[in-house]
């Protein structure tokens, strides 16, 4: 650590000391994929690395990838990884010299970025000032617009009149949707700017909001910048990330399908991007966020001052490491002036020539051109058709086909096939828990053509086998393969535009549904056969003579399939099944002949739940025991945790409140987000046996309404 040296960085507004210098082992404090992609790249470059756990991630796949762990005593996220004070003395403890925050977490809080800095450990990041300078967005917005950056006007509540709605309410600290609501009329903004207030101060200790008006079909197109302690600031391409979900993103793309048709506009938003990286001083990777309205005019949203999820897109787009800038960037080193990087390694070396001004490649000497596009999708653990109520349980098995690299930067500047990267922090096993977000893993598809990566994108997500806990696969794939976003016709109100009942409706149709079930029963057959201590090569439902068939119930979601077949001379006799054939079965998978195309599909059994994969859609069963224990039966009206979570909020004073269908009676947080559960009938509360604060899991009873008669007296009428 003797050898630092501080270089300052001189703006009209600021001058930022940046300490430089070499290093040489890397604590990141963070958890699951960041952790991992952050290692990889340090594995490559030679780093040294050190993880951060939680006791809920103890098993987890970066804790076991890591030189060095260090446990955090706890499982909330406010027990560990927003701890500074733990952070700092882990670090300080395996002997790291250097701290990489991630995204999410701690990773835009300056006060942690400055007790790093404070500890003699090296901030793998942008100064404590950049970060502090775009932490309020509402000093941000000021800030960006003294610096000529085009943003929207700020509105107070009472300023807010008909001819500004709709507008959107904002947390001022906040991020990943958090604190936003959309309000349509005048009569809805006090009770949901009081709303917004109370969840940022939850989430952000800041309840500062504001408003904005609200452009329903805008595009979220945002600007990768890389800065160095010299100076140099490069625009790194820009990414589209319009399809989203709470104000979330859930796809993502480079480039942008838009800015491709309008060169012009690239070269707009490059320019601000830079000056608003510029004008605070920045140093290291960031990215600037702007809203696109249908005319091309644009407007500053944010600036994110560290690595982003999506950053993959443009890593496979330009050949650039972005990890590896990062560090190279905190050990002093200066933006190559010319050359291209990524061009002969894939750790972002410079080489090769640039050639500025190309439509879709540089606009100044020394920025990385674009090749070919890039998609990837946010795979969550989550019901998108139940208001993206999240899940958590054991993820039995988890397998993507045709993976090329995982976390790994690619050079595809001669490259002509598609390619496949899984940047994962699950494996099958792995147990999804309620204390983090629920993304399980980002899958990134190139190709030379745009079509062609969503292709290759959908298809690989189709044919994965993702067995425990629900996820938007399905809704993935249908956007990938809607006719709207293959033309490029994407915005932030896609979901609403194209039905969400639509885009999150299961692959498996009804009719394959009902032959999956089929499949399922063979399957589960063919494994009490194979278990069998006699005879155990002998199919289920054989008979010498015909008799009573076999019988299997199998329940997917409100469905439920009687499946009864049995074995004579001429092969299976399904009732209800005419045309179709058994080629083979055993417990993992059963190929049928179904009216001349045969069709394999592959089987899970994991207890009583039977996970059926085919080409035409994956089916979860859940197998129906013969007999009901009463045991499991619950009173008429109760109100099931539909997740494990705490509750935070109650809509109602307690037992005897009327309500109304529909009514709030409690917020639950579970996986980073409120989740609203509301009364499914008019009548009475009856009971209500939790409190704020209390710790439910999934089915817990929170509350009973019980239906009562209103019987008018005679002559009331």
């Amino acid at each position: 650590m003797a050898d630092f040296t501080t270089a300052e960085v001189k703006t009209a507004d600021f001058t930022v000391g940046f300490t430089t210098g070499p290093l040489n082992t890397v604590l990141v404090a963070n958890r699951g994929e960041i952790a991992r992609r952050v290692f990889a790249t340090c594995r490559r470059l030679g780093y040294g690395t050190v993880a951060v756990f939680s006791d809920a991630d103890s098993d987890a796949l970066h804790v076991r990838e890591a030189d060095v762990a260090v446990r955090l005593p706890g499982n909330t996220s406010a027990e560990t990884y927003l701890r500074s004070d733990l952070l700092i003395a882990a670090a300080l403890a395996a002997g790291a010299d250097a701290v990489h925050p991630g995204y999410g977490f701690l990773s835009e809080k300056e006060d942690f970025a400055q007790a790093v800095v404070d500890a003699g450990l090296r901030w793998l990041g942008p100064p404590p000032s950049a970060i502090a300078a775009m932490g309020s967005k509402v000093a941000a917005k000021k800030m960006m617009a003294a610096a000529g950056v085009p943003v929207l006007r700020e509105l107070s509540a009472d300023e807010v009149g008909e001819a500004d709605l709709p507008v959107l309410i904002k947390a001022s600290a906040g991020g990943g949707g958090r604190g936003m609501r959309v309000v349509r009329s005048l009569a809805e903004l006090p009770g949901q700017w009081e709303a917004a207030q109370a969840e940022a101060a939850s989430a952000f200790g800041d309840g500062t909001v504001f408003c904005e008006q609200y452009i329903e079909t805008g595009r979220h197109i945002e600007v990768q910048v890389l800065a160095d302690a010299h100076g140099t600031v490069w625009a790194v391409g820009e990414r589209e990330c319009s399809i989203q979900r709470r104000h979330q993103k859930v796809v993502e793309e480079a480039p942008s399908p838009f800015v491709q048709a309008h060169p012009e506009l690239r070269e707009k938003l490059f320019g601000a991007a830079r000056d608003a990286a510029a004008v605070i001083g920045y140093v290291g990777a960031g990215t600037v966020e702007f809203l696109v309205a249908p005319d091309g005019s644009f407007a500053f949203l944010e600036m994110n001052t560290r690595l982003q999820v999506e950053h993959p897109v443009t890593e496979l787009t330009t050949g650039l490491d972005l990890v590896a800038w990062q560090l190279r960037i905190a050990a002093g080193e200066a933006l190559p002036a010319s050359g291209e990087p990524g061009a002969a390694d894939k750790s972002g070396v410079p080489g090769g020539p640039s050639e500025p001004g190309k439509p879709g490649g540089p606009g100044r000497l020394g920025e990385p051109t674009v090749r070919g596009s890039a998609i990837e999708v946010r795979l969550y653990a989550e019901d998108p058709a139940k208001d993206w109520q999240p899940a958590s349980g054991t993820l039995h098995r988890f397998a993507v086909p045709g993976v090329s690299c995982e976390f790994e930067v690619v050079d595809t500047a001669t490259r002509t096939e598609p390619l496949l990267r899984l940047d994962s922090g699950v494996e099958s096993g792995s147990v999804v828990g309620v204390y983090y977000d629920p993304m399980l893993a980002k899958v990134i598809a190139w190709a030379p053509r745009r079509a062609e990566a969503a292709r290759v994108l959908a298809s690989a997500l189709a044919g994965s086998e993702i067995h425990g806990v629900v996820t938007n696969r399905d809704l993935l794939v249908n956007v990938l393969r809607h006719p709207a976003f293959l033309a490029g016709d994407t915005d932030t109100a896609f979901f609403s535009t194209y039905g969400l009942d639509v885009l999150a409706a299961p692959l498996a149709s009804p009719e394959t549904e009902r032959v999956s079930a089929l499949a399922g029963a063979l399957a589960v057959a063919a494994g009490h056969r194979a278990e069998a201590p006699v005879l155990g090569g002998l199919p289920s439902g054989w008979r010498n003579v015909p008799s009573q068939a076999q019988r299997r119930v199998l329940a997917a979601g409100s469905s439920e399939y009687e499946v009864r077949y049995r074995f004579g001379r001429d092969g299976l006799l399904a009732e209800g099944y005419d045309g179709v054939g058994l080629v083979s079965a055993t417990p993992a998978e059963v190929v049928l002949d179904i009216r001349g195309l045969r069709r394999a599909f592959r089987v899970g059994r994991h207890g009583g739940a039977v996970v059926v994969d085919s080409p035409l859609g994956s089916v979860t069963f859940t197998l129906v025991p013969t007999f009901t224990d009463p045991a499991d039966t619950v009173a008429a009206g109760s109100l099931l945790a539909p997740m494990p979570g705490s509750v935070v909020r109650l809509g109602v004073a307690g037992v005897g409140d009327v309500v109304e269908a529909g009514q709030p009676i409690l917020w639950l947080e579970a996986m980073k987000m409120e989740h609203q559960v509301s009364a499914p009938v008019a009548g009475v509360l009856s009971a209500l046996p939790v409190s704020v604060g209390s710790q439910v899991d999934v089915g817990t009873v929170l509350a009973v309404v019980e239906v009562v008669a209103v019987v008018e007296e005679a002559g009331a009428a």
